[in-house]
């Protein structure tokens, strides 16, 4: 049923926005983090979509727990299809780490599709990006670090939209080159260098 739901998932989306994929690069072989600016309620199901079947099993999104955390269809494919690693943005004591689960998932070798401005902008391009990437990116450094620019999402499904609006526009999704490390690099010098290199495919 889940694969089923996938499929259906995936030409529901190619259908209703594109979802194209447009490679600057080859696509890395390995464990990946897809990191991306973050304008719809699209952008996960556009990337997941963009990805072919080998790499959509391997990848589980990073979504917020109080949107898809939902009884009925929403519930179901973010737990069953997506495999979504759900984050309570809202922390129930000051101590809880949210990237615990995130970190399990990378453990037990998923990729990731997260998004580091944290919530979603009417902006096209990204903004200040959220120190979770940095931590993950030095705590995994064998995981490639793969930027991601949504082209048009923004404009299809904007901010406080319940439904996509019906414009001409088909959203590619925009793979660059994944990101290099740079030894000691200070935490703000490396969101900003990640931030530029999504908007850069802009």
């Amino acid at each position: 049923m889940a694969r089923l739901g996938g499929a259906a998932l995936v030409g529901f989306t190619r259908t209703l926005v594109g979802a194209r994929a447009q490679w600057r690069v080859a696509p890395p072989d390995g464990q990946c983090i897809y990191f991306a600016n973050h304008t719809s309620h699209l952008d996960t199901v556009a990337i997941w979509s963009a990805l072919t079947p080998q790499q959509r099993a391997q990848v589980r999104p990073v979504a917020a727990r109080d949107y898809w955390d939902k009884p009925g269809l929403r519930g179901w494919l973010s737990g069953r299809v997506l495999r979504a690693i759900l984050i309570d943005r809202n922390r129930e004591t000051p101590d809880a780490d949210p990237l615990a689960p995130v970190r399990e998932a990378l453990d037990q070798g998923d990729s990731l599709i997260l998004f580091p401005e944290g919530t979603r902008s009417n902006e096209r391009l990204p903004q200040k990006f959220k120190g979770g990437l940095f931590r993950l990116a030095s705590e995994y450094p064998y995981v490639e670090l793969v930027p991601v620019y949504l082209d048009t999402l923004h404009r299809s499904l904007p901010k406080g939209a319940l439904l996509p609006l019906p414009l001409p526009l088909y959203c590619n999704v925009n793979f660059g080159a994944p990101l290099a490390r740079v030894g000691d690099e200070p935490r703000e010098t490396f969101l900003e260098r990640a931030r530029a290199a999504v908007e850069a495919m802009a």
